[in-house]
């Protein structure tokens, strides 16, 4: 997907693009990769066609709600998934419930850490929500994991955005 493309639904969308972009990166569904979509968030920002408070505020809400997703599913269904998942991959039982203990002993700290690591960011809501971690803690860990990721991602183009922009425009 070329900048001109990404440009052009973000000239026709406007915020409503890149709250649902980063929405849909956080549920761990297909899409535009928000590694790419913050950035270009973050050079708009700097050309002025949308404010930088605004775009966090959009990207941490899509983010959070994202996550929250995730976290439900696995509170609702997870331990479905996870006892149809043994049944198929018998070998991974011993290192998921590993996984899940670990998460139980860090609790808000791990699911800080974890939204700070490519992969694991997406996907370490459905474990939290599958030991039932108290939503509150959940949440406010989540968000600052989500603030800081996206801060560096956003920043990053907002601080090279006209470098940036004239390679790529």
């Amino acid at each position: 997907m070329s900048v001109q493309v990404l440009t052009q639904y973000f000239t026709q969308y406007g915020a409503i693009f890149v709250f649902v972009i980063v929405l849909l990166e956080y549920m761990n569904l297909p899409g535009f990769p928000a590694g790419v979509i913050m950035p270009l968030a973050g050079i708009w920002a700097a050309k002025g066609a949308i404010s930088f408070p605004m775009v966090m505020l959009l990207s941490v809400a899509a983010g959070l709600l994202g996550s929250w997703i995730l976290y439900f599913l696995g509170r609702l269904g997870g331990d479905a998934f996870f006892r149809f998942y043994v049944r198929k991959f018998p070998g991974q039982k011993e290192l998921i419930e590993k996984n899940l203990e670990a998460l139980r002993r860090r609790g808000a700290v791990g699911v800080f850490l974890g939204k700070l690591v490519p992969m694991i960011r997406t996907l370490i809501s459905i474990p939290a929500g599958m030991i039932s971690m108290e939503f509150g803690r959940y949440t406010l860990s989540s968000a600052l994991g989500v603030l800081v990721w996206n801060t560096v991602f956003i920043g990053a183009g907002y601080m090279m955005g006209d470098t940036v922009w004239r390679i790529f425009a």
